[in-house]
C-alpha cells in the first residue's frame, strides 16, 4: 500500500510538473508565435524559432526548452545544420518529422542568404565575398576548396565546389581552380576552404597551395584575389597575413 501510494504522489507531481511546463501556460506576451505577429521574427530567440517549429514538447519540458536543449546539444544554428539528420532524431521529442521541419528551415535560410538582386553581387572586399559563402561552407563537416569567379567588375559568376577531404598543394590539380574559370572568361578568382575543427587559421600547406596558385593565376593572366580560410565564427585572409605572396 505504501509503495502504492508513493507511485500515486509521483505520478501527481509528475502531472503537475508537465503542465506547469506548457506553453500554454505561459502569458501571452511570452508566446513565442504571438510575439512573433506582434513584434517580428528577428526578436525572438533561436530557442524561441525552433519552438515555433518543434510546436509542441513533452513532459516536463515545453516547446521553448525542448528548442534550448537542441542547441545545447548542438552548440548553434550552424552546429545543428552540420549535424546528421539522423542526430536530431535521437532528441527525445524530436523524432523524423520535426527533424525535417528544422532541417528544411535551415535550408531555406540558407538559400535566402544567396540569393541576389537583379544584378549579380558586387564583390569590393573580402567582407562581400566571405558574406556569399560561410553560411554553407562553415557547416561542412570535412575540408572543401570552393572557387569564386568574377568579372572584370568584381561581380560574382559562378562558385565551383572542386574538393572534398584534406588540402594542399600536391592533392589539388592547380589546373582544376582555373578551368572554369577560363571557359567562362573570368577576370579573377577567390580561393575558399573551411576548417571544420573551427579554428581559421592558416597552415603552411594552405600558404603552400595560395603561392601555387598565384603562380598559375599570374601564367594564365586570372587574378588570384584572396585566398580566405572559414573557420567556426571568424575567417583569416591569406592576403592579408602574407602580404608578401602577392608582392613576389
Amino acid at each position: 500500500m505504501l509503495v502504492q501510494f508513493y507511485e500515486q504522489v509521483y505520478n501527481y507531481i509528475m502531472v503537475e510538473v508537465a503542465q506547469t511546463h506548457r506553453i500554454q501556460d505561459l502569458n501571452t506576451s511570452e508566446r513565442p508565435r504571438e510575439r512573433l505577429e506582434k513584434y517580428g521574427a528577428q526578436v525572438l530567440t533561436n530557442g524561441e524559432l525552433l519552438a515555433i517549429l518543434l510546436r509542441v514538447g513533452i513532459q516536463g519540458r515545453n516547446a521553448v526548452q525542448l528548442g534550448q536543449e537542441i542547441l545545447t546539444r548542438f552548440g548553434d544554428l550552424a552546429g545543428i545544420q552540420r549535424a546528421p539528420f539522423s542526430a536530431l532524431c535521437e532528441i527525445e521529442g524530436v523524432g523524423p518529422a520535426k527533424a525535417a521541419q528544422i532541417k528544411a528551415a535551415i535550408e531555406l535560410g540558407n538559400r535566402l542568404s544567396k540569393e541576389s538582386t537583379n544584378e549579380r553581387p558586387l564583390v569590393s572586399k573580402p567582407e562581400d565575398a566571405i558574406e556569399l559563402v560561410r553560411y554553407e561552407l562553415r557547416g561542412k563537416e570535412q575540408e572543401e576548396l570552393w572557387v569564386m569567379m568574377l568579372s572584370s567588375r568584381n561581380r560574382m559568376l559562378q562558385i565551383d565546389k572542386l574538393y572534398k577531404g584534406s588540402l594542399n598543394s600536391s592533392s589539388v590539380r592547380i589546373a582544376e581552380l582555373f578551368k572554369t574559370a577560363i571557359r567562362i572568361n573570368a577576370a579573377a578568382v577567390i580561393l575558399f576552404h573551411n576548417h571544420p575543427s573551427g579554428d581559421a587559421n592558416e597552415s603552411p600547406e594552405d600558404v603552400n597551395l595560395t603561392k601555387t596558385a598565384l603562380e598559375a593565376g599570374k601564367m594564365l593572366d586570372i587574378k588570384v584575389l584572396d585566398h580566405i580560410i572559414i573557420g567556426g565564427g571568424d575567417f583569416v585572409s591569406i592576403k592579408k597575413q602574407h602580404p608578401g605572396l602577392w608582392l613576389a
